[in-house]
């Protein structure tokens, strides 16, 4: 079978594709498990350099998402699964709405119409994201089922790719499944324009011996996940059953809720006798809104129920980004 990841280049697409990789097979149309004979890694751009895990059956691609005609192209076989990665970020989207309209929204509708135009019911995964919740009414913990009001352009285009999933899932057009993620740490690399990008900050910088400097309030609330779970996560939700999923097909994956001075602690822990960049706190009003729109907490029974997978601790997280990139 084909596996399509679109946003194949970015930092968890790169990940998932190795992941996928080395599991070798996925549950194919058919619903029998099929060997991955093609992973298609899709993005506006490609790495600059190809890496050494990607073998013969690897190719990446680089254009528009927002194009149905480049898109229609990528879905190519009836026997494929997707993992629909591909997204403007939350303060890109704040900044740039026709941006995060063109691609969050438009580039996932050509997604679910290439799906749709193929035989068979196709699985999809979307990376969707806990910004679908938001606004004065929000509840101290968001679940499943909690109404969403999103405060941002991101949040938005989010919430209505989780019911069009639905919708096209149960019109029979494809298998959908939409992945609820929480804030996701450690990225490598430089900050993105994302809002969230300062948690991975947090322990980046310093641990590269850089200034950190920290646009939110010490006691700032979020629910984070580290990025081995994100991705065990997308695969086990594409493996689900999907009589166990019923009708809503959007799960919130299973997060920690920590303050930034709690994660600055683990920090602390977790690098011992390392000798880190010094961390400051510069107050930013537009991260500050965008994160303070964001719910502080999260339940996840659903994905329990599943068998999604949660990090141990913070500290887990930690140490695994040191494995993995120091």
């Amino acid at each position: 079978m084909k596996v399509l990841v679109t946003g194949g280049a970015g930092f968890i697409g790169l990940r998932l594709a190795q992941a996928l990789l080395q599991r070798g097979s996925l549950t194919a149309p058919d619903g029998a498990a099929a060997p991955i004979d093609s992973l298609l890694l899709f993005d506006v751009a490609t790495p600059p350099e190809r890496p050494e895990w990607a073998d013969e059956r690897v190719v990446f691609q680089s254009g528009d998402i927002s194009d149905a005609a480049t898109v229609a192209g990528l879905i190519d076989r009836d026997d494929i699964s997707v993992f629909h990665l591909a997204s403007v970020v939350s303060g890109g989207g704040e900044k740039d709405f026709d941006l995060a309209m063109r691609v969050n929204l438009h580039g996932g509708l050509n997604v679910f119409e290439a799906l749709r135009a193929r035989n068979g019911l196709p699985r999809l995964v979307f990376a969707s994201s806990i910004a679908v919740f938001g606004g004065a009414g929000m509840p101290a913990v968001v679940g499943d089922s909690v109404k969403q009001t999103p405060q941002t352009t991101y949040g938005m285009t989010k919430s209505v790719c989780e019911l069009l999933v639905n919708d096209y899932t149960r019109k029979d057009f494809f298998d959908g499944r939409s992945a609820r993620l929480p804030t996701v740490i450690v990225r490598p690399g430089k900050p993105n324009q994302a809002a969230s990008s300062l948690v991975s900050g947090l322990f980046r910088e310093p641990l590269n011996g850089e200034l950190c400097k920290i646009p939110v309030a010490a006691e700032t609330v979020m629910p984070v996940l580290g990025y081995r779970s994100i991705v065990e996560g997308f695969i086990a939700l594409h493996e689900a059953d999907g009589a166990a999923l019923g009708d809503d097909r959007a799960v919130s994956l299973p997060s920690f809720t920590v303050t930034v001075a709690e994660m600055i602690e683990a920090l602390k822990r977790v690098a011992g006798d390392r000798a880190l960049g010094e961390i400051v706190f510069e107050p930013d009003p537009f991260i500050e809104q965008i994160v303070a729109g964001w719910p502080k907490d999260a339940s996840y029974e659903r994905a329990t129920a599943l068998g999604l997978p949660k990090d141990a601790s913070l500290d887990t997280i930690v140490a695994a980004y040191i494995e993995d990139y120091l």
